[in-house]
């Protein structure tokens, strides 16, 4: 099976680094025009020079994704930039841990309403290319979040806006899917940080994932192009783990 992105225009909001960097990178080498966007310039531009390198147009800003005119700006202009829109990746997270008001606002602001409002300036877009969405929540979605109390429970309301827009949007051509991942690691991650600085609960939580490793921006990735590809025309509505069995164990 071969996926080709050729003529396709991708938006990641949130595709600077990590998961969102690998999604755009794979996105770019299938063939895909791309838009990313991120709060810090310097990982935003380098990202962004990664992706020209596949020789397919490109847009970046820089966004704050918190805010709710920055976002309708921003994906409005890369509607613009890359004429049109056919796939809407959601991928940027507040990393809200705190059970207090800073740590809800954080998840709230970003995981959930800054996925609303781009899906809301997008949709136009989509609906003319009969194209897909595909929103990045989390396993602490599906099992309870001790930990991080606000990020589990905006990371659960996701997948439940996922089931929403599927069901509204499939007799208009429109697919929306989700993607949950475990603990993925990769360089100035949240599992990169705590391997350097927090080793007793790194170890811990590798110890409870079967596969025997962390997972990488990239497995993640592969599934989210997937998802938005032809070969996955007949799939919406689901929320697809992809943890290495963490869940199981």
């Amino acid at each position: 099976m071969q996926i080709s992105f050729n003529g396709k225009r991708v938006v990641v909001a949130g595709g600077s680094r990590g998961i969102g960097r690998a999604i755009a990178l794979g996105f770019a080498q299938a063939g895909a025009a791309v838009s990313i966007c991120a709060r810090g310039e310097a990982a935003l531009r380098e990202t962004e020079r990664e992706i020209a390198a596949f020789g397919h147009p490109v847009h970046a800003a820089v966004c704050d994704l918190a805010d709710g005119d920055a976002v309708r700006g921003y994906v409005a202009s890369a509607a613009a930039a890359l004429g049109g829109i056919d796939v809407l990746v959601n991928n940027a997270s507040g990393f809200g841990r705190s059970d207090d008001e800073a740590g809800w606002e954080a998840s709230i602001s970003v995981d959930l309403m800054a996925t609303v409002r781009a899906s809301h300036t997008a949709l136009p877009h989509l609906l003319a290319s009969r194209g897909s969405m595909v929103h990045i929540s989390s396993i602490s979605g599906l099992t309870p979040s001790v930990r991080t109390p606000p990020y589990g429970a905006v990371k659960a309301a996701l997948i439940q806006y996922t089931l929403t827009q599927a069901a509204a949007l499939a007799a208009k051509g429109v697919r929306v899917n989700c993607v949950a991942p475990g603990s993925i690691e990769f360089p100035g991650g949240v599992w990169d940080q705590a391997r350097q600085h927090n080793p007793a609960l790194y170890k811990g939580i590798l110890a409870s994932i079967p596969s025997g490793r962390m997972g990488t921006a990239e497995e993640v990735a592969n599934v989210v192009i997937f998802l938005c590809s032809d070969a996955a025309r007949w799939v919406t509505g689901q929320t697809i783990a992809v943890d290495g069995g963490q869940m199981l164990s």
